[in-house]
């Protein structure tokens, strides 16, 4: 039911600063289901606030989100949670031989595992510093007040974020090494060889895959070798392409069905992490290649 002309105004301001505000939230939380929790709690405080008193409403919004998602942050702290643990990010799956303009927009809106854990280890405030000035380009004045520090204390939390996270960029010749490894870990999956996915497999290697069950995580690479060798039975192919950036595969039924994507993240020539899905809700939900002809799984 619509309100009064001046509430319905509120809300259609709100909304055209949604998407925004999502994608601030999901980068700082790490989950979309957080994320737009974090937005609506945003809109519960906009609508018992005189909006007339506000001068700039998306800087508003924007302070409210910031705080809720510090809060949120901090609370996983204390209960040693880790959000990727709970929730896997948002997978965009790409052409492994270089994605399209449009594709290559939607993953910069991805957040990959590898720099999801690194935002992970960071505080909450040096997280909210790098995220809003270096993906949002909000002044480090307007992040100061949110975190109650100067702006020079500000500028120097996103430069000590910022050299964390560029650890994660790699240049084209890594991302085909990355490729290679990944590649020979399936080449070993199919033949059976268990000796060699391990000696593929970082010692602290987990994965973590999303079911329609939940989420099962599997940690060593003793575990995650037995996993990969019994997935490697099945009667599927596979697609190479890339998951939020990282090398991975979308594999299908005989019929082209998908029935699972997976992504790998390599450091120093093994994977330290799988991050995958089977669940049918979430691969209905993907813009996935069609199944390809005689590459077995």
């Amino acid at each position: 039911m619509s309100g009064s002309p001046a509430q319905d105004a509120v809300a259609g301001a709100f909304e055209e600063q949604r998407p925004r505000l999502v994608a601030v939230a999901y980068r700082m939380l790490g989950s979309r289901v957080d994320a737009e929790d974090a937005v609506q709690e945003a809109w519960l405080r906009l609508a018992r606030q005189d909006a007339t008193s506000i001068d700039n409403l998306a800087g508003w919004l924007t302070t409210v989100v910031g705080r809720v998602c510090i809060d949120v942050l901090r609370s996983r702290a204390t209960r040693s949670e880790a959000s990727y643990d709970d929730q896997l990010p948002h997978l965009v799956v790409t052409e492994a031989d270089g994605a399209s303009p449009e594709e290559e927009a939607l993953l910069a809106e991805s957040v990959g595992l590898a720099l999801l854990v690194v935002l992970d280890s960071l505080r909450p405030a040096e997280r909210l510093a790098f995220v809003l000035h270096d993906m949002f380009a909000v002044p480090f004045d307007d992040i100061g007040e949110i975190i109650g520090r100067s702006p020079d204390a500000t500028n120097m939390l996103a430069s000590r974020a910022r050299r964390e996270v560029q650890d994660t960029q790699r240049p084209p010749d890594e991302r085909r090494r990355e490729r290679a490894v990944v590649d020979a870990f399936l080449t070993a999956a199919r033949l059976g060889d268990f000796e060699g996915l391990v000696q593929l497999l970082d010692p602290a290697v987990t994965w973590r895959t999303v079911t329609a069950r939940g989420v099962i995580v599997r940690h060593g690479p003793t575990e995650v070798a037995t996993r990969m060798q019994r997935a490697a039975r099945a009667k599927a192919t596979a697609r190479p392409v890339l998951v939020n950036g990282d090398p991975g595969i979308v594999a299908y039924s005989v019929d082209g069905e998908p029935l699972g994507v997976m992504g790998c993240t390599v450091v120093d020539g093994r994977i330290v992490g799988i991050l995958s899905t089977t669940d049918p809700d979430r691969l209905a939900a993907m813009d996935l290649p069609a199944s390809p002809a005689g590459r077995q799984a």
